[in-house]
Formats: structure tokens, sequence, C-alpha cells
């Protein structure tokens, strides 16, 4: 069973000694990932305590990034502070979009054999 975290825990884990963060609506303590991020500690401190869930999207982070995560997941946000207005996974997107082309180049394609 994972524990639940509430926000106001999460805030007070800021530091280099205890870097907490949430990402879509889990918890994460990421205190040992800080000297291997492959983009700098700066970037896990600038959201350290926060939700980092826009952040973590804007990167597109690859599926080895996403899969390497669950191993610092600690908990998630009970239910009264988690948000609904999450950022869609980049690879979600990726696949929708490239979902409404297939069925566009197949429309296409009917159309011309139809008349």
């Amino acid at each position: 069973m994972t524990a639940e975290i509430s926000f106001k825990e999460v805030k007070k884990h800021k530091s280099k000694k205890s870097l907490w963060m949430v990402i879509h609506n889990d918890v994460y303590d990421v205190t040992k990932f800080l000297e291997e991020h492959p983009g700098g500690e700066d970037t896990l401190l600038e959201n350290a305590g926060k939700d980092a869930s826009q952040a973590f999207e804007d990167v597109g982070h690859s599926e080895d990034a996403r899969e390497l995560l669950k191993k610092y997941k600690i908990g998630t946000l009970p239910a009264a502070d988690k948000r609904k207005d999450i950022p869609l996974n980049c690879n979600t997107l990726k696949w929708a979009l490239l979902a409404l082309a297939g069925a566009i180049v197949i429309g296409i394609v009917l159309k011309k054999t139809m008349t």
C-alpha cells in the first residue's frame, strides 16, 4: 500500500539534505538522485517541495527516465491535495496525434478510391 503524504509535508523537504517533489500526484524523494540527475542538481532544487509535474513534462523525459522515477516514489497525495489539471504525458499526446494523422490518411485514401 502506498503511503499518503500531504502537500504540506512535501513543502518541508526542499534542501539538498531532503528533497521531495510531486509529479502527477505522486510524491518522490529524489535526495539520492541529486548528483546523478543528467540536468544537474539545480533543476531538482528549483522544484524541491513543489509540484514538478509541468517541469517534468516540459523537458520531455524518456520512458527510461519515467521508469527510473518509480524507484524514488515514497507515496501519493491524499485526495484533498491532488491536482486535477496535471499536464498530459508527452507520450500520450504523441500517440493521440499519430492516431489522428493515421485517421486522416485513411480518410483521404478511402475518398480517392471511392470516387
